[in-house]
């Protein structure tokens, strides 16, 4: 039963299709495929349609119509997802290396600035409520504490940038 569809509607189907597909923007054979689809999942529901030849032609409008929608809907990226910000592998890699370095001069802070500078450097980026809360210091003493570390690691990573 279901070969004798397939060969009696493919013409038909191909032929809505190709008239709808342009008005839809979509490509007549998305079209075909999402009807054929539909049809499969309706012969194991509730079996072939009475009328094949009308079920096809409202099938098609009714995929070019969620064809439409979708189009409406879809929000283009502002630029491709895979760049990033024109940055080649070479300067990715030199970017984690200062990062690691940067990392690393941290560490070797004296007192709370190793913990002050992690939270600053954080991904989530964070607060200045949270990393007091999280270094269980005043958020008022923050600021003089952050500028006092930041001054340390400016004097620590001097000779190192100096050396390059």
């Amino acid at each position: 039963m279901t070969h004798e569809l397939v060969t009696a509607l493919g013409p038909l189907l191909a032929a809505e299709a190709s008239a709808e597909a342009p008005a839809c923007g979509a490509e007549p054979g998305d079209l075909e495929q999402a009807v054929w689809l539909r049809l499969l999942e309706r012969l194991d529901a509730a079996g072939p349609p009475a009328d094949p030849q009308g079920w096809v032609r409202r099938a098609v409008r009714s995929e070019a119509r969620r064809s439409r929608r979708r189009a409406r809907a879809e929000q283009p990226y502002a630029t491709e997802p895979a760049e990033d910000g024109g940055r080649g592998p070479e300067q990715r890699a030199l970017a984690a290396a200062g990062e690691r370095e940067l990392r690393s001069a941290a560490s070797r802070l004296p007192g709370r600035c190793p913990g002050l500078v992690a939270a600053l450097l954080a991904p989530e980026d964070l607060t200045y409520r949270e990393i007091a809360g999280e270094l269980g210091i005043s958020q008022g003493s923050l600021g003089p504490e952050r500028s006092r570390c930041l001054g340390c690691l400016r004097r620590l990573l001097t000779p190192e940038v100096a050396a390059r």
